[in-house]
């Protein structure tokens, strides 16, 4: 029989294990607690190549009243700049260009825009050009001297190019304005803002933050600051609610424009993919499911830097197949920006360096294009095939 001493002794010892117990129990349950989620999660199976990723969409992306979280204004703003911008610089052909109208469109300074709804918008694309580079304000600024070029270059408009004199090159249908060494700056400047606006933003910036925050609604809005990202990537990729809808690789959806037209043409294996990509991000994300997140997010980035490579070279090839100086000149304009937006593939692990190291021999030596040969065409193909696998 235990007297009372023990008694007492064993109840301290009874208690002072269940205490342990509980504590262990707690501090486990701490450990394997899980980020919450603002959404009811959503199955993968649901998401199809043919779901609208739109606000009007109210079957997958929705808060517990059944409003949608979607909202892609800013990136389809963006994109308006970008084709208002790009329209204005090509018209350069026809008439002088004003490189501070381009700098303003570019800085959405001074009501520059012809829609009163991109000048209110707070919008504005260099601020989100070249953010993931070594230097931001470089980048800017060498966007802006390439404005300058072409706002020269446009003083010779009613001229007929040749070496050391600017003025227009024709391929026997079109007409294209180039600089005094056969540069044409209007399709530098496109092909260039690809990489430093599109591609960095989308790429580097918006799909690369998989760590934003995914835990509370950002104020005054129905959707998380990681939700948004991923809406704003979407829309200042693509225009459309499913992107490239009713595309074959014969024929492209005519509403697609600049990165989404070009990953289209020279991305045949991916293009058809990449809208659900986008979708199965946008479900991870609900999901918390990082991992998967990751996945989406290396592949979209990969491809789009895969097209932006693969236009490179298209461009060169088409400088060596061309029959005309126009032809010619045109193609290496589009390939030179294109080339300028290799510094920012940086999931293939291209820079500055590699990007100017190709650039600068290519056209920005002696009389540029004037000079151009097959052995440095040649040269600048072989690096981007061996940086990017192709």
């Amino acid at each position: 029989m235990l007297n009372r001493h023990t008694k007492l002794g064993l109840s301290i010892w009874v208690l002072a294990v269940a205490g342990l117990t509980v504590s262990c129990k707690k501090n486990k349950e701490e450990t394997n607690t899980v980020t919450p989620t603002l959404r009811t999660a959503i199955d993968y199976s649901k998401v199809t190549a043919s779901t609208h990723y739109n606000v009007k969409d109210t079957t997958l992306f929705v808060n517990a009243t059944g409003d949608s979280t979607v909202d892609r204004t800013e990136g389809r703003v963006l994109l308006a700049m970008f084709k208002a911008l790009d329209t204005y610089a090509k018209t350069g052909t026809t008439k002088t260009v004003d490189a501070q109208v381009l700098k303003n469109m570019f800085a959405n300074s001074g009501n520059p825009f012809s829609n009163a709804t991109l000048d209110a918008s707070g919008q504005q694309i260099k601020a989100v050009t070249g953010v993931k580079s070594n230097n931001a304000d470089v980048v800017r600024a060498k966007i802006e001297e390439f404005f300058a070029n072409h706002a020269e270059a446009s003083k010779s408009f009613a001229d007929s190019a040749k070496k050391g004199k600017a003025g227009l090159v024709y391929n026997g249908t079109s007409k294209y304005l180039v600089d005094a060494n056969g540069i044409e700056w209007a399709q530098v400047i496109s092909k260039s803002l690809m990489g430093a606006f599109q591609l960095d933003y989308i790429g580097n910036t918006l799909l690369a933050n998989l760590d934003a925050d995914n835990t509370t609604l950002v104020s005054g809005k129905k959707y998380s600051q990681l939700e948004h990202n991923w809406d704003i990537a979407y829309g200042l990729f693509t225009n459309n609610d499913i992107y490239a809808l009713n595309a074959t690789d014969a024929t492209r959806n005519p509403y697609e424009s600049f990165i989404g037209s070009y990953v289209w043409e020279y991305n045949k294996g991916a293009y058809a993919k990449l809208h659900t990509a986008f979708l199965k991000g946008r479900v991870a994300i609900v999901n918390n499911d990082k991992a998967e997140l990751k996945v989406q997010s290396d592949y979209i980035r990969r491809e789009i830097e895969k097209a932006i490579a693969s236009s490179a070279l298209g461009y060169l090839a088409k400088w060596k197949t061309g029959t005309n100086d126009g032809t010619r000149a045109h193609a290496i304009g589009e390939g030179a920006g294109f080339i300028y937006s290799l510094r920012f593939c940086k999931m293939n692990g291209a820079d500055e360096k590699f990007s100017d190291d190709i650039l600068n021999p290519l056209l920005f030596t002696g009389n540029g294009f004037w000079d151009l040969d097959t052995d440095k065409i040649v040269v600048a193909e072989q690096a981007i095939k061996a940086k990017f696998g192709l």
